[in-house]
Order: C-alpha cells, then structure tokens, then sequence
C-alpha cells in the first residue's frame, strides 16, 4: 500500500546537518511517509551518514550532480505518495508538521500547496527572526504577483496539482528562484495556504543549495513577478507600467522606464487587488488594505528612481554645460 507523504530531500554535500534534518523527519507524529533522499553528487559524507540511519522508510539514491530543480523532479518521479513534502539537508521539521498539513489538504480538496511559518536560524545560533507569510489564498495570490510567500523546505504539495502543471522548471534561465517560479504556476490552478503556525526551522547558511546563483537571481524574481502581474491584468494596463512596478519593488531602478508615474502604479495595484478579490469571492477592503500596504513600501523606491531618472540627470547636464562656459572663459 502506498505511503500518503513522499518526502523530498536532495543533499549536496550535507554532511554538517544531515542527520538532524532526516531524525526531525523520522519523529514526525504522523508516519505514513516515505523519505526521497537523492544524493545530487556529494563529494562528502552525506550519503554514508544517511545509510547508517536505520529506517525501513528511507529511500537513497545517488546520481551525478545535477542541480536542485532536476533533482526534485527526479524525487518526484520516485514518489508513491498523494502528497508531497519538501526539506533540505540542513533545516529541521517540528513533530507535527506533517499532521498538520495533511490534515489540511484532506480538508481543503481546492488547495494544491500548504507552507508554515518558519524559525530562522544562522548556523546554529538563534536568530529571534521568523518568517511569517500571509495565510489566506487571496493574501497569497496577491503576495506572489511581487515575490514569494513560501518557505520552500516546510511546503506540502498535491502530487497531483505539481503534475498537472508540470513540475519544477527545467529551463536554467529560470532557476532560481525555481520554488518561486513553480509556485506561481501551481497558484493559477488552484487555492495556497500556509499553516500560521511555526512547524519549520529554517537555517541561512551561506552554502545552501539555494543560494547558487546570487548574481541574476533578482532579475529572475522580477521576470517572475512580471509574469504574475500580466496574468492577472493583461490587456488592461500596459507592459511597461507592469515591468516598472516589478522592478521598483526589488529596487532594480535599472529596470524601470524613465517615464514611470506614481499615478500608473497606484491604479496597477488596487485594480489586481480588486481582481485578485473577486476571483477569490473576498471584500475588496480586505485586500485593498494590503494594496495600500504594498505601495507604501513601494514609494521610497519610486521616489529614489524618479530622482535619478529626473533630478540627478538635470544636475549632471547643468554641471557640464558650466564646465564648457568656465572652460570657454579661460
């Protein structure tokens, strides 16, 4: 009989934490699992650590390096289970997450993807830091049109619905953030949730296999984010105000036209909150408020833009014609 969670664990030279990831899964309240370990080509003692860990329910595999997303896709395959939970070589599962969360998607039969709030921790030091994602599907709809409301390790999934659109992206140029990116695509099919309660611990560390590819990451998460947005207001408000409104909320003032206006902005953002709320059968005050929200932390940076894009620009061609006329003096 097959087990109803399919645990995803992919380990790239883990052996620092490894042990305490797998134990945290294995004392899970809810059993009926089984755990995907799939070694992506370490060159450390991961797998050996993970074989002297004696449970009937573990399922290691090996295989050359192949990178986080291809990875997931291959434990995917592997998966007997109706659910899908994710964790990573060195971040901790509390012992009712999976209860929880299975409890959750039997009762929701629309929702394709349930996180939880997660601790954070540096190393092994506690940080007093907590990601606290919005709850509610039409909270998250509108938070996932500038970034990502999830915790990918505490994530529980409908095998199902990752199926039906696809699973984790394959195109590199679209990696990372390939949580965010497969999350946006999941969340135009079907209701997300996170569970409001910390049943995760999260560890930053700076070689975490999410954190590859520091660089273009950012213009990813807007290209994503530009996405999100045009889905939800195609054809009623031009590309560039969209593109603009992504870029200004990751503070990439390179991406944004010079002809930005605040005005623009302001009717983008309440007309998809206004969207977003009637799709989802929710008042519009509910999540015009989180508009509002949205834009007050996007002003600064409006703000910062349009005086490199107006003043500053002004001032450097007011500083060089003065240049010319005190060198036409001399």
């Amino acid at each position: 009989m097959n087990p109803a969670v399919s645990v995803l664990l992919p380990v790239f030279n883990g052996a620092t934490y490894i042990r305490e990831s797998v134990e945290s899964i294995l004392a899970q309240t809810f059993q009926d699992f089984e755990l995907i370990i799939i070694d992506d080509g370490s060159h450390d003692d991961s797998a050996h650590i993970i074989e002297r860990i004696n449970d009937p329910r573990i399922r290691l595999y090996r295989q050359a390096n192949q990178g986080l997303p291809a990875t997931l896709n291959s434990a995917i395959g592997l998966a007997n289970g109706e659910f899908l939970a994710r964790q990573d070589q060195d971040d901790v599962s509390f012992p009712r997450r999976f209860e929880k969360q299975v409890s959750f998607l039997r009762s929701h039969a629309g929702c394709g993807l349930v996180g939880t709030w997660a601790e954070i921790i540096a190393g092994t030091e506690k940080t007093g830091r907590v990601h606290r994602h919005a709850e509610a599907n039409h909270a998250l709809q509108f938070d996932l049109l500038f970034d990502n409301p999830f915790v990918h390790s505490s994530v529980m999934l409908r095998k199902s619905a990752v199926h039906a659109v696809g699973m984790y992206t394959a195109d590199p140029a679209r990696q990372p953030p390939e949580d965010y990116e497969l999350w946006s695509r999941l969340s135009r099919k079907c209701e997300v949730a996170n569970i409001p309660e910390i049943l995760h611990v999260y560890r930053e560390i700076p070689t975490s296999m999410s954190r590859n590819g520091v660089g273009p990451f950012r213009h990813r998460v807007i290209d994503i984010s530009v996405e999100n947005i045009r889905w939800w207001m195609e054809g009623v408000v031009g590309a560039s105000v969209i593109e603009d409104l992504a870029a200004l909320n990751h503070s990439v003032y390179s991406r944004v036209s010079p002809h930005v206006r605040w005005t623009a902005l302001s009717r983008l953002v309440i007309g998809a909150a206004d969207r977003i709320a009637a799709a989802c059968q929710e008042p519009r005050s509910i999540l015009r408020a989180r508009a509002q929200a949205q834009l007050c932390k996007i002003k600064p940076h409006y703000y910062r833009c349009t005086k490199r894009h107006g003043l500053l620009p002004m001032i450097e061609e007011f500083s060089a014609k003065f240049e010319r006329l005190v060198s036409g003096w001399d």
